[in-house]
């Protein structure tokens, strides 16, 4: 899909990922890039750095991203790309309380439903559109150490992956980012993580990737390209893989 010209929604664009989506966009020639986040202050911010629109929104919350995608519906026109990138890491195991569990599960996961939920019925209409999932590595490896990080990072990328299959003959591009360390927030005290053993890249970088993705339609985003050898890996020798993990694990301690 051509970026020149579309109205394009970004959330969790307060920062890190989100926020240099906003401005690859922009530098890209969208019409508008409409950016969302919970921290109106931070996404107000950028929006005033890319002339785009702010909107603060709960994720967590469904009604809400239906008034967002109503709201700029009826301001723009239409939305042509909806950047569902919002995403927190949440350590730990099955120990991890309830409630931190469904936060997670809420952000990672529903969140992409919900905006596909009420987006792409007015995108088919329009005779199509885009998604643009984030995810993560973790999502089609594993997150040694965070266990609702992993789980819910796999649900997305199953997700995106039945959209993709459900709505591409109606004209629905759909691509899934699954980096793995990227320096934003996310990683800040944990520079020396498993995730970070291939380096750790610029939201920048990550941000191109995603501009060629869309360019090409390709449904895997990996700014990290040796993700796609640990995934053949995967797939070829499951047992194997999974004895590399426990052996990272006890590595570092874990």
């Amino acid at each position: 899909m051509d970026i020149k010209d579309r109205v394009i929604v970004v959330t969790g664009a307060a920062g890190g990922i989100g926020r240099a989506l906003a401005k690859a966009f922009a530098e890209q020639g969208a019409a508008k890039v409409v950016c969302t986040d919970l921290r109106a202050q931070d996404v107000e911010d950028v929006a005033r750095d890319v002339d785009g629109i702010a909107v603060a929104a709960d994720l967590r919350n469904e009604a809400e991203i239906a008034r967002l995608v109503e709201d700029i519906e009826d301001q723009t026109g239409g939305i042509d790309i909806f950047c569902s990138n919002a995403g927190i890491l949440t350590l730990g195991g099955v120990d991890v309380s309830d409630a931190d569990w469904q936060k997670t599960w809420e952000i990672n996961v529903m969140s992409h439903v919900w905006a596909a939920r009420h987006v792409v019925p007015r995108m088919i209409e329009r005779g199509g559109g885009y998604l643009l999932n984030t995810a993560s590595a973790a999502g089609l490896l594993n997150q040694i150490g965070a266990a609702p990080y992993g789980v819910t990072k796999h649900a997305a990328i199953g997700l995106a992956e039945w959209l993709h299959i459900e709505y591409h003959d109606q004209g629905i591009g759909v691509s899934v980012l699954c980096p793995q360390a990227v320096q934003t927030d996310m990683i800040q005290g944990n520079e020396a993580s498993i995730a970070s053993l291939d380096g750790i890249i610029s939201p920048e970088d990550v941000a191109k990737s995603c501009m060629e993705a869309i360019e090409k339609e390709e449904f895997l985003v990996l700014p990290h390209p040796q993700v796609r050898d640990y995934v053949a890996l995967k797939g070829s020798n499951y047992d194997r893989w999974l004895g590399g993990m426990r052996k990272l694990k006890r590595q570092f301690g874990l």
